[in-house]
């Protein structure tokens, strides 16, 4: 039986999975990665890092299953977005790549607003330290010679791609994560390009996600013992992530409650709201877009009142806190929490706001506060949700993921607040990795689309209840109110 290989490139490590035919697991592995910081607000890496630990990982997933390595039918990519990765001419890795949590590159995002008025409108999204255009201008501004040496620009898992294949191939999921990208053309954009310095021979070729975009190296192929092996156009992160858990039909998407929260939902065609800071991106699959949401602090909120508190167990902290909460005279009278503590992207786009309590009364103990925190990330999470739908986006169906849904009491509030079913998928491998395994099956030829990303199977739905939503309303207009008054507080 053939077998597809998925590889994501994170901050953290590169994953490789290795599945059959059916979808089923023959191996996983992953080897880390580190960030350097050399500098306040710097984070950087070497490509060769990456290179490096995916022949590790690959190493791994070979030695623990050599027969489904050698039936390899294709292979998938996913990634960290918008990191600047610059060769030579010859191919050759000029500096460290700066990376998507990189934030040096402020003054360079007004100086891109003054040079095309008209950003927001083309790239679909404002312009961020984040994305990878204001890198460039930095590496301009203060690194010329290396910025005169630079003839090809990739983004982090197109440069894996580049040592596997030998080609500089982007997919459009990724390439919307640049501002270098007419999104809803799903074309590089000239103007975008001229004000940074650049071309369109800086850029790679553009392929959809689910296309063939080169050929395994045929030395490479010799060496691992494997025929010759399509690679898939592959996608971001975010993108490859909603692949894996079937969100590939307008209406579909996900919420994830990692240390930042995403709120992520499938078009089938270009949506924007960049004055709301909603990421506007082209999906990983063709002639679809999603719509993105997110709030810099949804499971690190919940991490750091833990700490406050010094719970060890945070397990048992919720436990408490939701018979806490089953009382409905506790819940109603909780403080009011607004979950900003590393600034806010949708909707505020401000990295200046703060966190608060608001309404801390003397009686107030553990429980209150923790309380308090999940129904601010919630709430913060329905500002995104209404941000998408007012956007064109709304969602139909939801799967609720990352390390936050464990927790069955967080996860029936959300449903409440943002008024949407939540679907928790079983399984651990519902990431970006599988994702990409899924997209070199599509491009290989290895089943249709209905049947590679179906969604996988789900071990419980939260269904939002009227009554307690009604409850929440009059503290969701509460919470609403906070941000105008902590901006002004700092005026």
């Amino acid at each position: 039986m053939a077998s597809f290989l998925g590889l994501d490139v994170g901050t953290s490590s590169v994953k490789a999975l290795l599945i059959d035919a059916a979808q089923r697991v023959a191996g996983v592995a992953s080897a880390p990665l580190e960030v350097f910081r050399p500098q306040p607000l710097w984070s950087e890496q070497d490509p060769e890092d990456w290179w490096q630990a995916t022949l590790v990982a690959i190493a791994a997933v070979r030695a623990a299953a050599p027969e489904a390595w050698v039936a390899l039918a294709g292979i998938g990519l996913s990634g960290q977005m918008h990191g600047a990765t610059l060769l030579d001419g010859a191919g050759r890795v000029l500096r460290p790549a700066i990376l998507w949590n990189d934030g040096r590159s402020g003054a360079e995002c007004a100086e891109l607003h003054r040079l095309v008025p008209d950003l927001a409108a083309r790239a679909g999204n404002i312009a961020m330290p984040g994305f990878t255009a204001p890198k460039l201008l930095w590496v301009r501004r203060h690194e010329p010679e290396v910025f005169a040496a630079t003839r090809h620009v990739l983004l982090p898992k197109d440069y894996v791609r580049y040592r596997l294949t030998g080609a500089m191939v982007s997919d459009m999921s990724d390439a919307a994560g640049t501002l270098w990208l007419n999104v809803a053309a799903r074309a590089w954009d000239g103007p975008l390009l001229a004000a940074c310095g650049l071309d369109r021979r800086h850029m790679p070729a553009l392929v959809e996600g689910s296309d063939v975009s080169a050929m395994l190296a045929p030395a490479l192929a010799a060496e691992w013992g494997v025929g010759a092996v399509p690679v898939a156009g592959g996608g971001g992160d975010n993108a490859a992530s909603a692949v894996g858990i079937g969100a590939v039909r307008a209406g579909d998407g996900f919420l994830s409650l990692g240390t930042s929260g995403v709120v992520f939902a499938v078009t089938n065609r270009f949506v924007a709201a960049p004055e709301r800071t909603l990421h506007a991106f082209c999906h990983a699959l063709p002639g679809r877009w999603h719509g993105m949401s997110v709030i810099l602090s949804a499971a690190a909120s919940l991490a750091w009142i833990a700490g406050v508190l010094g719970a060890a167990d945070v397990g048992a902290l919720l436990e408490r806190t939701a018979a806490w909460a089953a009382v409905p005279a506790n819940a109603a009278t909780a403080p009011v929490f607004l979950p900003y503590l590393n600034g806010e992207r949708t909707p505020h786009n401000d990295p200046e706001a703060s966190g608060m309590f608001a309404g801390l009364r003397a009686g107030h103990g553990a429980e209150a506060l923790v309380y308090a925190v999940l129904e601010g990330v919630a709430f913060a999470l329905a500002d995104g949700a209404a941000v998408l739908r007012d956007a064109g986006a709304p969602l139909a169906s939801c799967m609720l993921v990352g390390g936050g849904a464990r927790s069955a009491f967080w996860g029936q509030m959300l449903a409440d607040v943002l008024g949407l079913p939540l679907a928790l998928p079983e399984g651990a491998e519902t990431g970006a990795a599988l994702g990409a395994a899924r997209l070199a099956m599509l491009a290989a030829g290895a089943g249709d689309e209905a049947s590679v990303c179906a969604p996988p199977p789900v071990r419980e739905t939260f269904r939002p209840d009227a009554a307690r939503a009604a409850r929440y309303a009059p503290r969701l207009a509460r919470f609403r109110a906070l941000y105008p008054a902590e901006r002004a507080a700092r005026a």
